[in-house]
Formats: structure tokens, sequence, C-alpha cells
């Protein structure tokens, strides 16, 4: 049975996207459908569930690397910032929605807070049980 780290993304996320909606502790913020999501967008998300998207990008993320705090989310999804004639670099994305969508993962009990050996995020077995579950269906 594979786990999380031998399945593709494409294949993991939007699976977990779709056990994350049935969660009432994760919804999206008012504002997840008009604002942007970053200094580097030109537009708002498109996709209508952006918010569980991202959530479970970002849960993905903490099972793969974590110890992983807002800011190093925010430059992992983060893009580069077109700056008209000048030429362009990379830009971090907004941190109100990633700080929200940790938040709420915390309190549905998929990550933890720790403080040693490096401050951050790391998943918690039920995240872990759930992600390799996934893994094992989208084999």
């Amino acid at each position: 049975m594979p786990s999380a780290k031998e399945v593709s993304a494409d294949k993991l996320i939007p699976a977990l996207a779709a056990e994350l909606k049935k969660i009432e502790t994760i919804k999206p913020h008012p504002a997840a459908g008009f604002a942007k999501s970053g200094v580097s967008n030109e537009r708002p998300p498109e996709q209508a569930d952006f918010w569980y998207i991202r959530s479970a990008a970002i849960l993905r993320k903490i099972y793969l690397t974590g110890p992983v705090g807002t800011q190093r989310l925010r430059t992992a999804f983060g893009g580069r910032h077109r700056r008209g004639h000048k030429p362009a670099h990379h830009a971090k994305t907004g941190g109100k929605f990633i700080r929200l969508m940790l938040q709420q993962l915390e309190a549905a009990g998929f990550v933890t807070k720790v403080e040693k050996p490096r401050k951050g995020r790391v998943i918690t077995p039920k995240a872990q049980k759930l992600l390799d579950r996934l893994a094992g269906a989208s084999a």
C-alpha cells in the first residue's frame, strides 16, 4: 500500500479536498471568492472549491516537509510577480488565508504546533492515516 509520499499530487490533492469538504470546521473565508490570494496574482481564484484545494495542498506539504510555518508556506505557494517593464521576481502569497487554513486544520485535529527542534506545525497521526488511506485508494 503506497504512502502519500509515493502518490502524485494531482491524484491525492483532489481526493483530499473532497474529504475536507465533509468536515464542518473547515470552511472558506467570506472574502475567499473575490480577494486575490497574493500580490503576484492578477485575479482572484476561479475555482469554486479553492479553499479546500489549497487546504489539501497545505496538509500534503506539511506531511512531506513538516514542521512548516506560515512563512515557508507563503514562499512555497507564491509565484512570479510580473512588474511591467521591470524584470519579474518571486513574491510570497498572502498569509491571511494560509494562517486561517492552518488554524482550521488544527481545530479539525489534523495538525499540531511544535517548538523544537524547529517551530511550525506537524501532521498528527489522524491526518497521516487519512492521507495514507487516500493515497492507497488513488494509486
